[in-house]
């Protein structure tokens, strides 16, 4: 598959109609619909349902067009930056982040990194710890910060702290008619809610390592994509969820207790390829050392 046919899908996706979106693309329709059936093909499922008026998505076509204007976007952003930088009209530093992290070290740096250097522009990409080193590798980020450790020796990292985990809790929950730190061990036989399901290993497996160093066992674990929909869950009582302390923040109709337990921790780590002497990451680099001795008051409430 190639970029022309995710535009081609994604044209008729939004027209709803074959004949519109060639229009719009300027092609006849012939090769229009030739192109949809290569693409669905390749990938092995019908996207679209025809004979209806107007066109359908099947289920798979409605991820599909998610996923291809994520790209799509992605590629304009590229092509836009690459121009900038080509021109020599603006510098790029691009940022690879875990949503928790949003909550305490990354906004207060991007305001100093603004300040410090008003020429740069700044792109945030949201990537799960483990996307970020290949991310990074691929050079289609400079610098992430994640959650989990890795053995890549192309890469260099540094733990900035070790975030306190709480659990999330619903709001009838007998364990939430209090606000004390929770003892890991009731958290046996509970039913947990972890995230991300995939890529592992993640934050769910640091989770669920730290239940079995305590000889938790919990009574069924679901795994769910991101932690928006883990707490949702929560607050719809289907179980328990282990988060960042510092995800406290994200919602406010499920109950929050800090874990009392030894090592009961997630590390935030701020990673970057190890032959990179960008100018840029060593200022992000200083900064960050100047935000932590000030101590902030969000890294106490993280703690």
């Amino acid at each position: 598959m190639d970029l022309r046919q995710f535009r081609y899908f994604v044209a008729v996706a939004r027209e709803r109609n074959f004949t519109r979106a060639a229009r719009q693309l300027n092609i006849a329709q012939p090769p229009l619909s030739r192109q949809i059936q290569l693409l669905e093909e390749e990938v092995g499922v019908p996207l679209l349902i025809r004979n209806s008026r107007p066109v359908q998505l099947t289920d798979a076509g409605r991820l599909f067009f998610e996923q291809a204007i994520q790209v799509l976007g992605r590629v304009e952003q590229m092509q836009a930056a690459t121009r900038r930088v080509g021109l020599h009209q603006r510098s790029v530093l691009s940022i690879g982040f875990v949503a928790s992290t949003l909550y305490g070290v990354l906004p207060t740096l991007m305001r100093k990194l603004r300040q410090h250097a008003p020429e740069l522009d700044i792109q945030m990409v949201e990537l799960m710890s483990v996307q970020q080193i290949q991310a990074l590798n691929e050079g289609r980020i400079d610098i992430g910060f994640g959650r989990v450790h890795h053995s890549d020796p192309n890469m260099s990292s540094i733990v900035l702290h070790e975030e306190r985990l709480a659990v999330a809790l619903p709001m009838e929950s007998l364990m939430a008619r209090e606000s004390t730190p929770l003892p890991v061990h009731q958290l046996a036989g509970e039913k947990l809610i972890v995230y991300p399901k995939e890529p592992r290993p993640g934050f769910a497996d640091q989770v669920l390592n730290i239940l079995d160093r305590h000889g938790v066992q919990p009574g069924e674990v679901m795994e769910v994509r991101e932690i928006q929909t883990a707490l949702g869950l929560v607050a719809a009582e289907f179980g328990v969820c282990v988060t960042p302390a510092s995800a406290r923040q994200m919602r406010h109709d499920v109950h929050y207790r800090l874990i009392d337990g030894d090592r009961a921790t997630s590390p935030v780590i701020v990673s970057h390829r190890a032959n990179d002497s960008s100018k840029y990451i060593s200022l992000t680099k200083q900064l960050i050392r100047e935000m932590y001795a000030e101590h902030p008051a969000w890294l106490d409430a993280h703690n």
